[in-house]
């Protein structure tokens, strides 16, 4: 196979709502109402976007679970994207191409609250046939489930939600952490370390509680777990979890990080979404200008690159995610 130079700089997100976007408006990939559309995935270089399969915990969840995959099923079938593995980001047919990797925002969106857990696993089945792959899954969302406890609950893990465990547990799919409560987060970790099971875990989507003093970002003890298992912490472009009035926050996010140590862990998990029409109107706008598209990352990367180093730079931008998806 002819190769092309795949490694000079590009870009991985770990994480968008693209998925969830054409499920809910059946619009196309180059939508620009949405920050992860292909046009700005290509503008802003991005070598592989992970999309994620969201549903909320509700009914239809799992419906709407199984659909996405099946959506992304058929964006594998797109000649602007290819399945992300194995090195094939190098070949030549995948220069223009954004490479894609599923995973799973909420457990819900395969197994339902009323549902039994044996029908659960054969929709999680049927997600990952469909999908090729899932790289990483959120046990929750931001409210509780059967599992466990979401961001904005007190719950940690369930019985459920180590049956969940143990059914994942050789099946080299990262434990996303990016929405879990911080009970939960630590019964992941002292259950994963109890049962002997080498589960990755990242925050693919969360900035640092101490910069910013939000429940779906980090505290220090969780960051440093993070770190010391050689996972991932994705920055979070919402302003919400950046800061309410200034982007430039989001350098001071790098610098607590690489103080924390997280210098092979941090990377790109900007979380764009369809923002427009969201109920909850103290959040507008939910993204800074400038920072709400794929775009950005051209002027992020140089801002990094000046502000730290070249080598820092490309750890954030791609390196980093790289390494975690090689080593699972």
């Amino acid at each position: 196979m002819i190769m092309y130079d795949a490694m000079k700089n590009f870009n991985i997100d770990l994480h968008c709502d693209l998925l969830c976007y054409l499920l809910k408006t059946g619009s196309t990939i180059d939508d620009r109402e949405l920050g992860c559309s292909l046009p700005y995935l290509k503008e802003g270089n991005v070598k592989l976007q992970v999309m994620a399969i969201y549903a909320s915990t509700a009914a239809n969840s799992t419906i709407e679970g199984v659909k996405q995959s099946e959506i992304f099923s058929n964006l594998l079938k797109n000649k602007n994207f290819f399945l992300f593995e194995n090195g094939n980001y190098k070949n030549t047919e995948n220069e223009d191409r954004v490479g894609i990797i599923a995973s799973i925002e909420n457990a819900s969106a395969f197994c339902d609250e009323d549902e039994a857990l044996e029908s659960g696993f054969k929709n999680l089945e049927e997600i990952i046939r469909n999908t090729k792959r899932v790289l990483y899954l959120g046990i929750t969302h931001h409210t509780e489930n059967r599992f466990g406890g979401g961001n904005n609950s007190e719950a940690g893990l369930k019985d459920d939600g180590k049956i969940l465990i143990d059914y994942i547990s050789d099946r080299r799919i990262a434990i996303d952490l990016s929405h879990t409560s911080d009970q939960l987060a630590y019964d992941i970790l002292n259950y994963t370390d109890q049962k002997n099971y080498k589960i990755p875990v990242l925050a693919s989507h969360s900035n640092y509680r101490s910069i910013q003093d939000k429940k779906r970002n980090l505290p220090d003890e969780l960051a440093k777990e993070v770190i010391k298992r050689n996972g991932l912490i994705g920055l979070n472009l919402i302003r919400e979890w950046l800061d309410e009035k200034s982007p430039e926050r989001l350098y001071e996010h790098i610098q607590y990080g690489l103080d924390l140590g997280a210098e092979d862990v941090i990377a790109y998990g900007a979380d764009f979404f369809y923002d427009k029409g969201h109920p909850d109107k103290s959040r507008y706008p939910f993204f800074f200008e400038g920072y709400d598209n794929a775009s950005l990352f051209n002027t992020t990367n140089s801002r990094i690159e000046n502000d730290f180093s070249t080598e820092i730079m490309e750890k954030i931008s791609y390196k980093n995610a790289l390494n975690f998806i090689e080593r699972i």
